[in-house]
């Protein structure tokens, strides 16, 4: 399933869903996502919808506080990538939110999950020669790949996710990323900079110049209150009190 652009009940029940995760991440995990509406009537078109943009994100708390998730989470995350698998002729950042979110449930334990038979992930190489611009816009749609790898402060789900193609790419492009962190702060695209932001709070060789926590507290200052943001924003805070120094 593609970003949500047109739809607006579409757009209302997946803000919705944010500031569920949002809270959950808030509370530390400890307050399960589908205490909120959105997830609750998750078993209606436009619920399932909502979960499957959302993504993998919506199992965030779970990942980075190593807490199980509500088994009523678990299902209706496995009812939405059940009911949206990529079409045939899905876009690649489709086919990635998909992984990202199968893979994430296959490693909290979920029985459902569809994944190729091999696990294996979707082709990544069509980021390598992407202008910075079309890298940052990319990245910033994948931002729930985003995590800190094993062994810092995560999941076992974060380490295989922070090891997958798309991070691989990132990791050799992080100075592109950074610029295209500075462009959408400049152009006040708060969700495409936070999923950046998210991007370089889990990467090594950052610009020291760039002033990444400076910059994510000013998106924040900026763009918070939209819950997308926040989400991405409490991920890259959550990254970066992990990160030495």
């Amino acid at each position: 399933m593609e970003q949500p652009g047109t739809s607006t009940p579409l757009m209302g029940a997946v803000q919705e869903l944010a500031t569920q995760v949002v809270s959950a991440l808030t509370s530390g995990g400890h307050s399960r996502v589908s205490a909120g509406t959105a997830v609750t009537i998750g078993d209606d078109d436009l619920g399932l919808a909502a979960v499957r943009v959302l993504g993998a994100d919506v199992l965030l708390p779970s990942v980075l506080y190593r807490r199980p998730p509500a088994p009523v989470d678990l299902a209706v995350c496995e009812k939405a990538v059940l009911a949206y698998p990529p079409a045939p002729d899905a876009s690649a950042t489709s086919r990635w939110t998909h992984w990202a979110m199968t893979r994430t449930l296959r490693d909290l334990g979920a029985s459902a999950a569809v994944e190729s038979p091999d696990g294996a992930e979707p082709d990544a190489t069509w980021l390598e020669d992407l202008p910075w611009q079309a890298l940052t816009h990319q990245l910033a749609l994948l931002a729930a790949l985003a995590v800190p790898a094993a062994g810092s402060t995560a999941h076992s789900t974060a380490g295989s996710m922070a090891d997958c193609a798309v991070a691989h790419v990132a990791g050799r492009r992080v100075v592109d990323v950074a610029r295209g962190f500075v462009r959408a702060v400049r152009r006040r695209g708060w969700q495409q900079a936070a999923g950046a932001g998210r991007w370089l709070a889990v990467l090594d060789g950052v610009p020291d110049t760039l002033g990444l926590d400076a910059g994510l507290e000013f998106v924040a200052q900026m763009g918070g209150d939209d819950p997308r943001v926040a989400l991405h924003l409490h991920a890259a805070r959550h990254a970066r009190a992990g990160a030495p120094g």
